[in-house]
């Protein structure tokens, strides 16, 4: 499978216009021509989509638009074929039943792709409201660490990780409404999580564990009004701007985990 550069797919023409050529190795993929994609995704779209996207690995770092897309993740995380975990941050549990059956969305991706991908071994949920965790059908129990929004502190995630399987690679995807105000705007409810926080966690994964790829979404509606829009758009784009520099840094500290466009354990290193 070729790997792709890192990319940002492109649904509501939220990012700004010329970023691709201020980036190097960012591509964008315009997927805003494409019809019933906004919150809830049909079949010809998924087609679509999963079409546009067939010379893009999982590896790298992808931007995925704002919330009401976070189910490509699904379409990037589908494409491992090894076992492996998914790490979640997300103020909600996108495991919820869907109000159109059959049919994609944004509050179910997550527990789509537990049901369909027999490659996803476990899901590690950090973000959600306790009360929005409870409402997590029992069925996924025995694949699910949750870490609620009440229980992100250093104490409580030490306490857990006896629960998550240490040896899997993963696969990582933000959504930056698990983020305060100040560190991200979007078209959702929000979290408390901040930025310094987020960037903590992340590394610990890294250090302990081969990553995969990781996503980001997240961003504000464009259609807000011009005045708040520009006051989000600048708070967002710092956040992306802090987390792409990071990522790509944590990537190359690691990168001897990728060989040739395959997945290289780092104690082993063997291909996954």
């Amino acid at each position: 499978m070729k790997i792709c550069e890192n990319v940002i797919l492109d649904f509501s023409h939220i990012y700004p216009k010329d970023i691709e050529s201020k980036i190097r190795g960012l591509k964008r993929i315009d997927l805003s021509d494409i019809e019933g994609t906004n919150m809830y995704c049909t079949k010809e779209a998924e087609n679509e989509i999963r079409r546009r996207l067939a010379a893009c690995s999982p590896h790298g770092i992808h931007f995925l638009d704002n919330g009401n897309y976070h189910y490509a993740t699904k379409f990037f995380a589908e494409k491992v074929s090894f076992p492996f975990s998914l790490v979640l941050y997300d103020h909600h549990s996108d495991m919820q039943p869907s109000l159109l059956p059959g049919m994609l969305s944004c509050g179910n991706w997550a527990a789509e792709l537990l049901r369909s991908h027999s490659s996803l071994r476990q899901l590690i949920l950090v973000g959600p409201e306790q009360k929005s965790i409870e409402e997590i059908p029992s069925e996924f129990a025995d694949r699910l660490v949750c870490i609620s929004m009440e229980e992100i502190d250093e104490q409580v995630i030490d306490g857990k990780l006896s629960g998550i399987q240490m040896k899997l690679p993963v696969y990582i995807s933000i959504d930056k409404d698990v983020l305060d105000k100040n560190g991200a705007r979007t078209n959702w409810n929000q979290g408390s999580m901040s930025l310094r926080i987020l960037e903590k966690l992340l590394l610990q994964v890294f250090e302990h564990q081969n990553v995969i790829g990781v996503d980001i979404c997240g961003e504000c509606s464009p259609m807000e009004p011009m005045r708040e829009l520009l006051k989000d758009e600048k708070i967002n784009k710092m956040t992306n701007d802090t987390l792409y520099s990071f990522l790509s840094g944590l990537f190359q500290i690691f990168a001897t985990t990728l060989k040739n466009g395959k997945l290289f354990c780092k104690e082993t290193g063997r291909s996954l």
